[in-house]
Parts: structure tokens; C-alpha cells; sequence
């Protein structure tokens, strides 16, 4: 059996069952929830094919297949014909995504900080500012589900710049966390020799670099232009401090 799912995207990650495990956990961020929940080594075992491991558990590979290319995003540009279809985009291509990625690469974190604790590359920290990251975000994001976007989608109304202000500001305070975040992971580029843990947190990682990103500039200079005055629009660009 040789099962791939391709993309249309012409850059997009081909998954493929005969890829080894640790192969597909580093190059697949998200994967290794799926392959932990059904207790598959990608680390030390991670040079067994996905296919070969989901048959040495039971696991019916077509589903497993399944579950990992439901994790797949791309960064092709989407159009959105009004800011109702861009707040329901945002929500569920960002807001949901931030909520799985964080507290896996939380956990990975952990355990790279503990295992390799004599190594001199370790990122010391790492674990804890992702976890204040994730309590900034989840806080966030509930401010805009509850109350900013909410209020976009009544229409706005003549004091929606506060929030707005209120948001923009915190999109630059997630910016500066980025930038501690990459220099921390020294941009998400491994030591060599790293085992596939240690590799597919930084791959995770650079993954939630990019989505936050692509998310704040939605938000930023998108979704916001329809409810800000032209005057009290920023003259350049608003950025989060991170674009570099």
C-alpha cells in the first residue's frame, strides 16, 4: 500500500504512509498530537514507516492518513466578500489553530528542556514563555470573540476604534513575544543531531510564528480598514513588530 494525499498548493508538504514517522512529526506541525494519542514513537522509533507502525498497532492507516491531512494548511490567500466572512475565516483558521498548537508545542517543550538539560543548545525558558504566550493569546482571542467581533458584525458603531486601539496594541505586544520566542529557538533551527522531538517542536514553532503573523495582518490592515475613518486610519501599515 502507498498512499498520498497532494495538494493543489504547488509548495505544500505531500504526505505519504511509507514516510517514516519522525519524518512526517517534523515536517507535519500538529502530527505529533495524532501520533502520541495513538501511541506512536516518533521520536526514538521514528524511522519506522507510518504504515508499518499503524499496523504494528492495529491502527487502520487510511484513517490515520486522514487525521494528519486534516491538520495541513497552506498559505494560500483567501477572498472574503464581506468582514463577516473574514472574522468567521480568522476564527476558524486562527483562533482554533492557536488553541491546538500551543499546548503541544508546551508539552514538547517540557520535555526537550528536561531530557536535554546538559545540552548547550537547550532553549532554557522555552517551555514557560510559551505558556504565558498561550494565556496572552487564549485572553486575546476571547476578547475579540466576546466582545470585538461581535460588535463588527452588528455593523460597528462610533466608539469601535477603542477596541480596535485596544487590540492593535496587543498585536504588538504579541509581535515582541515572537521575536523573544525565535531568538530563544535561535529561529527555529535545531542543533544538529537534535532527535525528532527537539525537531518537530522547532518546526511547530515556526509554524506558529508564521499563522500569528498571517493572522495579526489580517486583523491589522484588513478587517479593521472597514471600520476605521480614512483620518484615523494609520498612514503606513500597522505591524506587529515581527514582518522582518
Amino acid at each position: 500500500m502507498n498512499a498520498r494525499l497532494p495538494s493543489t498548493h504547488p509548495e505544500a508538504y505531500v504526505l505519504d504512509d511509507q514516510q517514516a514517522i519522525g519524518h512526517i512529526a517534523v515536517q507535519l506541525p500538529g502530527a505529533t498530537a495524532i501520533f502520541r494519542r495513538h501511541k506512536l514513537d516518533f521520536c526514538c522509533g521514528g524511522q519506522v514507516s507510518l504504515v508499518q507502525a499503524a499496523s504494528e498497532k492495529g491502527l487502520d492507516v487510511a484513517a490515520l492518513m486522514r487525521e494528519l491531512a486534516a491538520i495541513q494548511r497552506t498559505d494560500e490567500p483567501v477572498e472574503h466578500e464581506s468582514p463577516d466572512t473574514l472574522i468567521d475565516h480568522i476564527l476558524e483558521r486562527y483562533h482554533a489553530v492557536h488553541r491546538e498548537q500551543l499546548p503541544e508545542l508546551i508539552r514538547m517543550a517540557r520535555r526537550v528542556e528536561a531530557v536535554h538539560r546538559d545540552h548547550p543548545l537547550v532553549p532554557i525558558g522555552l517551555a514557560y514563555l510559551l505558556e504565558d504566550a498561550e494565556q496572552d493569546l487564549l485572553s486575546h482571542m476571547m476578547k475579540e470573540e466576546n466582545i470585538l467581533f461581535p460588535m463588527l458584525k452588528a455593523g460597528g458603531n462610533p466608539y469601535v476604534s477603542q477596541p480596535i486601539g485596544v487590540m492593535r496594541s496587543e498585536h504588538t505586544r504579541h509581535g515582541a513575544m515572537l521575536e523573544q520566542l525565535m531568538h530563544l529557538c535561535n529561529n527555529a533551527r535545531p542543533p544538529e543531531g537534535a532527535c525528532n522531538t527537539w525537531r518537530a517542536l522547532y518546526a511547530g514553532i515556526e509554524q506558529l510564528h508564521d499563522d500569528l503573523i498571517n493572522h495579526i495582518h489580517l486583523e491589522n490592515n484588513i478587517l479593521y480598514s472597514y471600520f476605521e475613518a480614512p483620518a484615523l486610519a494609520p498612514a503606513k501599515s500597522a505591524c506587529c513588530g515581527s514582518c522582518g
